[in-house]
């Protein structure tokens, strides 16, 4: 059974630890999907208002992540 933590981003003085080298927005411009040098992908939920929450960290690439798209139906 797989279960889903959820991320949690940090920011502070120094920049985070990982490298984000891709980035997309969804259509209804409602979930931000961002790749990262170390080969994660995260995925953050984006308010109305502009305010952004992590939703999910997915894990599996052993390669950078360097181009994200989006599949048809």
């Amino acid at each position: 059974m797989k279960t889903l933590a959820p991320a949690v981003a940090m920011w502070g003085r120094t920049a985070p630890s990982h490298s984000i080298t891709a980035v997309m927005i969804t259509d209804d411009q409602q979930t931000i999907v961002t790749g990262s040098q170390e080969g994660q992908i995260c995925l953050w939920d984006l308010s109305s208002d502009l305010e952004i929450s992590s939703k999910e960290i997915l894990f599996g690439h052993t390669a950078s992540v360097t181009c994200l798209a989006k599949a048809r139906e």
